[in-house]
């Protein structure tokens, strides 16, 4: 679930915390991607039809296979660098939110049930939907995939938000990608909604900053944790009758839960009984994570040529000549994202020299006709490769009527 009405709570109340980026402009970045949500994901959108999946030849779904390959690629061709960090054991106190989903797809499968009976294709979509669960062997399917592929992956002790907002805390990673937005709760840097799409939706990466968000709220990190628990989370009722602006307007002005169960209304607001909201706050600020790295080898290898031919086409039926096609964009992406970003060629470089005085340097503003008309003005381009150097790189010096502008790197 995440936190219950986050996102249109911050894009009412903190804009500049969120803006639209290109899939493209994250060409260089290491991305943890919380691998569950992507699993599932796949399973509901990729060769579904009512009840109808993708399977291989023993009746095995594949749909989360053939995502989770075709969506790699195109991450690995764009750029990007990915690392799928998958869950690990849930907390104790999150085992009343996995009952109630629980409930919630033995409804679904009861309703497909009568769907199925009265022939309502549409009833049916809806709640076949419902009743998806990623499994073990779900995720079992998809390390093996991606570890054929080189794609690193991590297996978290616990949550796989809490470890991916922990990679991006240490710098391991430059985002996280999820749909769920508690990885901002769980204390995310960076956090990108919707990177995982289909490109045929052409929705834009929704990316959230959450100093920029908290800026924005005016309230610290304690604060906001304390919002999101209010707001609603995996992890605790919430208070019925407070929504998210109400929960925010009372962080605002108390600073915490603590402070708000003393003065708010307790006949107005019903406050759950025994509510662990303490539990829940302690789960988001200390959860249980890897940090040191010998527990986080994050490392790119080649694609097992044979062993993703082995597994995806004699194991599960897909086909040769694909499989083999999408090998070599493997290779060929994983050499065009060692390139590096652009920006890393640009980074300024500290002058040890002493810089030179300039002779009646001034700034000249006007219409270009008029410059180019204008006898007096006389540019001479020239580098300089013995003499004069900065930050071992060759000047590009501008020279106008006597006058030099030095200190712009030439890049050959």
């Amino acid at each position: 679930m995440g936190i219950k009405g986050l996102t249109k709570l911050l894009a009412d109340n903190a804009p500049k915390g969120m803006k639209e980026q290109k899939f493209e402009s994250y060409f260089g970045r290491k991305i943890a991607i919380d691998a569950s949500m992507s699993i599932y994901q796949f399973l509901i959108v990729v060769g579904r039809s009512g009840t109808e999946m993708l399977t291989n030849e023993d009746g095995e779904v594949t749909s989360h296979l053939q995502g989770m390959f075709n969506r790699t690629i195109r991450l690995l061709e764009s750029g990007l660098k990915p690392v799928y960090v998958f869950d690990g054991a849930p907390p104790d106190l999150k085992k009343e939110e996995l009952a109630k989903r629980y409930s919630k797809r033995v409804d679904a499968t009861e309703d497909l049930a009568s769907a199925i009976e009265t022939g309502d294709k549409e009833v049916i979509e809806k709640f076949s939907k419902r009743t998806v669960k990623v499994t073990r062997k779900h995720n079992e399917d998809c390390k093996r995939l991606l570890q054929l592929m080189g794609v690193p992956i991590v297996e978290a002790p616990s949550e796989a938000e809490a470890q991916c907002a922990a990679l991006c805390k240490s710098g391991k990673v430059y985002a996280v990608a999820s749909e769920d937005m508690d990885s901002l709760t769980f204390g995310a840097p960076r956090f990108l909604r919707h990177l995982m799409d289909p490109s045929s939706k052409k929705v834009p990466v929704m990316e959230f900053e959450v100093a920029k968000i908290l800026e924005e709220l005016n309230i610290n990190m304690d604060q906001f944790i304390d919002l999101c628990i209010l707001c609603g989370c995996d992890y605790c009722d919430s208070i019925r009758g407070i929504g998210g602006q109400t929960a925010l307007k009372l962080v605002r002005q108390y600073g915490s839960i603590e402070s708000i169960l003393e003065n708010i209304n307790k006949e107005r607001f019903q406050i759950p009984e025994n509510w662990p909201y303490q539990q829940a706050r302690h789960l988001f600020k200390e959860p249980l994570v890897f940090e040191n790295d010998e527990q986080l080898e994050i490392k790119c290898t080649p694609p097992d040529e044979e062993g993703l031919v082995n597994f995806l086409v004699n194991e599960n039926g897909f086909n040769l000549d694909r499989v083999t096609k999408a090998v070599e964009k493997i290779k060929a992406a994983k050499n065009k994202a060692s390139q590096g970003r652009l920006e890393s060629f640009f980074k300024p470089v500290a002058n040890a020299t002493t810089p030179l005085k300039r002779k009646g340097t001034r700034c000249m503003i006007g219409a270009p006709t008029l410059l180019l008309k204008s006898k007096m003005l006389s540019i001479r381009i020239s580098i300089y490769s013995r003499h004069r150097q900065f930050g071992g790189l060759p000047l590009l010096c501008t020279e106008q009527s006597g006058a030099s502008l030095h200190g712009v790197p030439f890049l050959a």
